[in-house]
């Protein structure tokens, strides 16, 4: 994935490392239809997920129907928050915002739910559609910067639209078509559901809005779609973020669930009983959206509103921060030997790769600040950690191309060879594949020589003039240069097709 929002610098010599607040900051989030507790830490770019949890409260059904939320779902919306309360104060919280939207919002009885939540001590802001849809917008943004097209976020009670272009939220607007809600919708006969989503876009004047744009989802119910598709298609990478679908292909889903059984949907992995129920209206309503807002593609966004209220409040000069880069530096500097590693080491190999693309230059970066997290690895698993590491940790802002390619680098660098380990090759082309195989065998010198310290990276330099691949050293440091090091060396020149030269310099 190409971004065009930021630029990673190279540095001369380590940056200094993002602000990692250890303290704990939390969200309780009250939708329509389930209530979820997260907390975070790390870095305030993208912190980490210490804490997921949530309770199918269902608030909002019946909704439509009643105008109230039902007494049984706000007995177990009630047991949630004071299970959250008590989470957030025993985990240390310091800072813990709690939201409700569209259930809470519109029911006549949402005042009670609001109460309860007061008792316990929880100060709720009651979002308003826009708000709900800002948070949203902004949360795609956190996850994807440079998503270009529509968010559509569907939760139990409402479905937000939102313009996103340019690393900010542009138009955006709520309506009543929660995933709860399209059950009754559809009962009213066919093609009800048609008439309504036609005339809520074209008085809104969102119809045809999204000609030759992506539509970004956010929510659980299309999040469950998205993992029906891959079951069915085998997917090799368990990874639904950024995770793309044709509308072709949500039409094939609709067809799909009509003719399949509840026990059969629920045995498809990381499908939950609740959602399978919802998928038949979550595919119904996203099929006509896509038809009358005039897009052809969706790519499926795990961050939403909370990230997005996260990524709001944040300074600008931290929200432009590459989230892939801030997220693998923090990796590597948690769990690498040295700190300052994986920057000097991207530095230090740079020079034979110049040619790179923007987008591979990052990922070479990225691939680099991860280059020494599976040290404490058993050694025969280490390119195998590796390649687990790249394709299956919780990056965002790189696709499955991307995760591929930084997998392979890996691989290579830890000890796996010149092969590519599947799925690879299912997942990024060969060329891109090569490229990091060649990074994997730089790094894996630049590892050797320097035994992974940053001195002999700062007194060491690699050249290469287009026949020779010239290792650069302070005659003090020349025994730097073994055996084994001449071998790594000759590995990356002839993957290069140079031979190789080592040059020493005189003191100063």
């Amino acid at each position: 994935m190409a971004t065009t929002l930021f630029r990673t610098p190279k540095p001369a010599s380590p940056p200094a490392a993002p602000a990692a607040s250890e303290d704990r900051m939390g969200i309780i989030d009250i939708g329509s239809n389930s209530i979820r507790l997260v907390v975070y830490q790390g870095p305030e770019r993208l912190p980490a997920t210490l804490f997921n949890e949530k309770v199918m409260a269902g608030l909002g059904r019946g909704l439509a129907e009643t105008g109230a939320i039902a007494r049984d779902a706000l007995a177990t919306g009630s047991v949630a928050l004071a299970r959250f309360a008590a989470v957030a104060r025993e985990m240390e919280v310091t800072r813990l915002r709690t939201v409700a939207t569209a259930a809470v919002r519109d029911a006549s009885n949402g005042a009670e739910l609001l109460a309860t939540a007061r008792a316990l001590g929880l100060d709720v802001e009651l979002l308003s559609g826009e708000q709900e849809a800002s948070g949203a917008g902004y949360g795609v943004l956190s996850a994807i910067p440079d998503a270009d097209g529509i968010v559509g976020d569907l939760g139990g009670g409402s479905l937000e639209l939102i313009r996103v272009s340019g690393g900010e939220v542009r138009d955006r607007i709520s309506f009543p078509l929660g995933v709860l809600r399209i059950g009754a919708i559809r009962n009213k006969g066919p093609g009800a559901l048609q008439r309504v989503v036609e005339q809520a876009l074209r008085e809104s004047g969102w119809s045809g809005k999204g000609a030759g744009l992506p539509l970004y989802l956010v929510g659980g119910s299309w999040r469950a779609l998205a993992r029906l598709d891959m079951h069915i298609n085998s997917y090799p990478l368990p990874v639904i973020h950024q995770y793309a679908m044709t509308r072709a292909a949500i039409d094939r889903l609709g067809r799909t669930i009509s003719h399949v059984n509840k026990a059969w949907l629920r045995a498809v992995p990381g499908l939950s009983a609740s959602r399978a129920a919802t998928l038949g209206d979550a595919g119904g309503l996203l099929g006509v959206l896509m038809k009358h807002l005039g897009t052809e593609t969706t790519v499926v966004s795990a961050f939403g509103l909370r990230e997005g209220l996260i990524f709001d409040a944040l300074d600008p000069a931290i929200r432009a921060q590459d989230p892939l880069i801030v997220a693998a530096r923090d990796e590597g500097q948690r769990h690498g030997r040295f700190p300052e590693h994986g920057d000097l080491l991207d530095s230090w190999i740079a020079r034979p790769f110049q040619r790179d693309t923007p987008d591979m230059v990052r990922l070479r970066l990225a691939a680099c600040l991860l280059a020494d997290v599976g040290w404490r690895a058993n050694p025969e698993f280490r390119a195998e950690r590796g390649v687990e590491i790249a394709l299956h940790g919780n990056w965002v802002a790189v696709d499955a191309r991307g995760r591929a390619v930084m997998a392979q680098a890996l691989f290579t660098s830890l000890g796996g060879g010149l092969d590519t380990p599947a799925p690879l090759a299912m997942l990024a082309p060969p060329a891109d594949l090569k490229r990091a195989v060649q990074w994997g065998l730089a790094m894996r010198l630049g590892q050797r020589m320097s035994g992974g310290l940053a001195g002999p990276l700062l007194r060491t330099s690699l050249h290469d003039d287009g026949t020779m691949l010239t290792l650069r050293v302070a005659e003090a440091d020349c025994p730097l240069y073994s055996e084994t090091v001449e071998r790594r060396h000759s590995a990356l020149a002839t993957s290069l097709g140079r031979k190789i030269a080592l040059a020493s310099t005189p003191p100063n």
